[in-house]
């Protein structure tokens, strides 16, 4: 196929003018971790057959053969805050924050109207933006999501 045969296409994002994009991972860091690991698998199956409002797309990756991967697209953070702060979501959270059980997570948000922020729970080796910026403790005004995006 040549250059010019090629069908390149784009998308219109007018419609989301607030759109965030949420890259997730989940590092299974021991056998005793497999039992999380395998409840957040439950939970993204829940998630997928009953999509909270605002998440108008997700998708599944592997980083690396204990290291699961996801993207989400949020129709704005307002959204995105009502899914973490509610149940199924905070219970997860608060159980993982409980007892990780050696397992790691992370998130990276980049907003449409700007900003991105980044958040790494016993990470060994942060992937994406922690790859190259230096880390700073996430407390204070880097508690939060929304603090980190400076809204």
């Amino acid at each position: 196929m040549q250059a010019s045969d090629a069908k390149r296409m784009t998308v219109d994002l007018a419609a989301w003018p607030d759109l965030v994009v949420v890259m997730l991972g989940f590092r299974v860091g021991s056998v005793r971790g497999l039992p999380s690991f395998l409840r957040i698998g439950r939970g993204l199956r829940e998630i997928a057959q009953s999509p909270p409002d605002g998440l108008l797309a997700a998708h599944q990756c592997l980083h690396g053969w204990n290291h699961v991967g996801i993207r989400q697209y949020w129709r704005d953070l307002d959204s995105l805050e009502a899914f973490t702060r509610s149940m199924p979501h905070a219970g997860w959270w608060k159980d993982f924050l409980a007892d990780r059980h050696g397992n790691g997570f992370w998130h990276e948000a980049y907003a449409a109207r700007g900003g991105m922020e980044a958040i790494y729970v016993d990470m060994p080796h942060a992937p994406g933006l922690g790859a190259f910026a230096p880390a700073l403790p996430a407390h204070g005004r880097l508690m939060s999501s929304r603090s980190r995006l400076g809204r």
